[in-house]
């Protein structure tokens, strides 16, 4: 996604966590390609539950669905990849398939993006929806540095949500 910021004509906001860094092993490709901007990736194929994460979020809900998936629960998880745009047409396709949306983001749950993807589904998708549209979020204090790994969510908190969406 760095190419194509790089490369593009629109001027760009790229922003990334630090912990992106350590947190994901190995070496990048070494082939030249271009993730598009809008465009999700599907990181999981799954019936019950889309879970719809980006960002270093997308750890905690990938161990989540794995855990969901040795109790029974097949979550379809979405890497949005980028926010402006993001990919609606994924977003609705994927909610269509499941009826559940469980949305997940490190920012405070007031005012955070995943509210405006909430909207959206309460606008596109409502009549798909089986349960309600659940958030994970960070809690809505100033972020605690010395205590990220408490306010961050994690793979706890997303299972949570997931066995709460499929319970409904």
């Amino acid at each position: 996604m760095m190419r194509a910021a790089i490369r593009g004509d629109d001027p760009v906001v790229f922003m990334e966590p630090k912990a992106l860094y350590r947190g994901v092993p190995g070496d990048p490709p070494a082939e030249d390609f271009i993730v598009p901007f809008g465009v999700a990736a599907c990181v999981r194929e799954g019936t019950d539950v889309t879970v719809i994460a980006y960002g270093a979020m997308l750890h905690a809900a990938r161990r989540a669905a794995d855990e969901a998936a040795a109790l029974g629960i097949e979550v379809e998880l979405l890497d949005l990849r980028t926010l402006v745009p993001f990919d609606i047409v994924a977003v609705l396709q994927s909610v269509a398939k499941t009826g559940r949306a469980v949305l997940v983001q490190e920012a405070p749950r007031s005012c955070g993006y995943t509210a405006e993807i909430a909207a959206v589904l309460a606008e596109k998708a409502l009549f798909h929806l089986q349960a309600p549209v659940l958030r994970v979020a960070g809690y809505d204090t100033p972020f605690p540095y010395a205590l990220e790994r408490a306010y961050m969510p994690g793979n706890d908190r997303v299972l949570a949500a997931i066995q709460r969406a499929a319970g409904f």
